[in-house]
């Protein structure tokens, strides 16, 4: 996984309906579609699909997991190992996750950067949650002025938490790119 990353907090299991639409949104932006259990899913997406016209000379189809995971659904130990060291985020989204949603982009092109940010606010807009974005600290004054930022952090490392709103507002800054 040599691509960037970013993980949906949520506060409650994601009922199967919305996995159901989630599905079926992932489904039809998708060149290829592979769903490995209830909420993994393997795909190529396409970039036009997110509204993304420019790709930068890259295919517009770009490989990515949307992964679903915590308690109930599958990857439990890979959703306790990935929350062990985070710090306290109850004070800084309102609650203490319970399940997340991990988006990874498989290539590192800037396309992929856009791709993973507006990919993961298309999956917030069908079942929800807080973004949590690791940051570069040159990166922490330019999300605290954008709309639908919930949270930044500096401490242990930098981060935001965010909306679908505020990833959206971010990936279109000049220079946009996440932290792998």
């Amino acid at each position: 996984m040599s691509g960037p990353v970013l993980v949906i907090e949520l506060a409650v299991t994601v009922p199967r309906t919305a996995i159901e639409r989630l599905r079926e949104f992932l489904a039809r932006s998708s060149a290829r579609f592979e769903e490995k259990r209830v909420g993994e899913y393997d795909l190529n997406i396409h970039a036009e699909s997110l509204g993304i016209t420019d790709t930068g000379g890259v295919d517009g189809r770009r490989p990515v997991l949307v992964s679903l995971m915590g308690a109930g659904i599958g990857d439990e130990a890979i959703f306790e190992a990935e929350h062990a060291d985070e710090v306290d985020q109850k004070p800084l989204v309102g609650f203490t996750p319970t399940h997340a949603v991990d988006v990874i982009a498989f290539s590192n092109s800037s396309v992929d950067h856009v791709v993973t940010a507006l990919l993961t606010a298309a999956v917030m807009d069908v079942i929800g949650g807080v973004a949590n974005a690791e940051l570069r600290e040159d990166q922490v004054p330019i999300v605290a002025g954008l709309p639908g930022i919930v949270a930044t952090m500096t401490d242990p490392w930098p981060a935001a938490y965010g909306s679908a709103e505020f990833l959206r507002a971010w990936a279109q800054q000049p220079g946009f790119r996440l932290l792998k």
